[in-house]
């Protein structure tokens, strides 16, 4: 993936190194329960109420690869050196607004995108405070998605895989929910969870619009594969990514056995499908994953 190729985007906003972040920063990620606790943050998408105390914040589930953005560490911009990191996330948002910019005008519509928070340790965003272990998320409310520098290379200490298209699609379906809120799905879906006669029911509409976020992902992968030379390795890393962040697969590995009710992001088999439907057509009429339901 030439991702060096893609726009750079003027929408990052730089909160690291305590810019930005709550007093005290860093989360430390250790052995035994610690270590647990923080792996199932960064998995398995928090629970919205855990973050905001009620608004809704919609996380990713995500694993990095092994190698970071450009085939270097992140870091922050020392000795005259540019930070691969900024660059890589400036330009995949960069891509994001060129790809959804076009698709709404073609609609007659004006695309607004969003900021993008780079932080350490900790934020305070309009829904809330969130610590690292959030991993990254999309707050509706201040129009932001918000990204842990230490996220990629974190995620690699700890389980490894992935790649750059891997952590473009990580950031892809953070601004497909972005999307979503412009386009007014998202008030929709909560809406329809507050009326919802269960929580299973509840969890059923979060795991349609986490599903849509995907398909919106593999739109945007399709409008850029030009631009960044995408390769079908890269979609299979993407493809990799996906499956190793189902539901089921997830709560296989953690618990060893599987609770469909209670998934909210969609299994193993869903999120690669619908990332390859949009991925194939480019087109975000296809990602209709309610069927109706709304």
């Amino acid at each position: 993936m030439d991702w060096q190729n893609l726009p750079r985007s003027s929408n990052v906003e730089d909160g690291r190194g305590g810019r930005g972040g709550l007093p005290g920063g860093g989360v430390a990620v250790g052995g035994g329960a610690a270590l647990i606790i923080a792996l199932l943050g960064w998995l398995f998408g928090i629970d919205t109420s855990s973050i905001t105390g009620g608004g809704q914040t919609t996380q990713t589930q995500t694993r990095p690869s092994q190698t970071q953005p450009g085939q270097t560490q992140p870091s922050q911009t020392q000795g005259g050196q540019q930070d691969q990191t900024l660059d890589f996330v400036s330009r995949i948002l960069g891509s994001t607004e060129q790809v959804w910019g076009g698709i709404f005008q073609k609609s007659g519509k004006t695309y607004t995108p969003p900021k993008l928070r780079l932080f350490s340790g900790a934020v305070n965003s309009a829904c809330g405070q969130a610590s690292s272990a959030v991993g990254p998320f999309y707050c509706p409310s201040d129009q932001r998605v918000y990204l842990d520098t230490d996220f990629f290379a974190q995620m690699d200490r700890q389980l490894g895989g992935g790649g750059d298209f891997a952590y473009s699609y990580v950031i892809a379906h953070e601004v497909g929910h972005h999307v979503q809120n412009l386009l007014g799905i998202s008030d929709q879906v909560e809406r329809a969870q507050r009326s919802a006669t269960s929580e299973a029911a509840s969890n059923r509409y979060s795991v349609m619009l986490e599903l849509q976020a995907d398909c919106f992902a593999g739109v945007w992968g399709n409008g850029a594969t030009a631009a960044a030379n995408i390769t079908q390795q890269d979609v299979q890393e993407a493809i990799s990514t996906a499956t190793a962040i189902g539901d089921d697969a997830l709560q296989e590995q953690g618990q060893g056995y599987v609770v469909p009710d209670s998934f909210t992001h969609g299994t193993s088999q869903q999120r690669v499908s619908w990332f390859m439907k949009g991925y194939k057509s480019g087109d975000p009429n296809q990602c209709d994953t309610f069927n109706g339901s709304l």
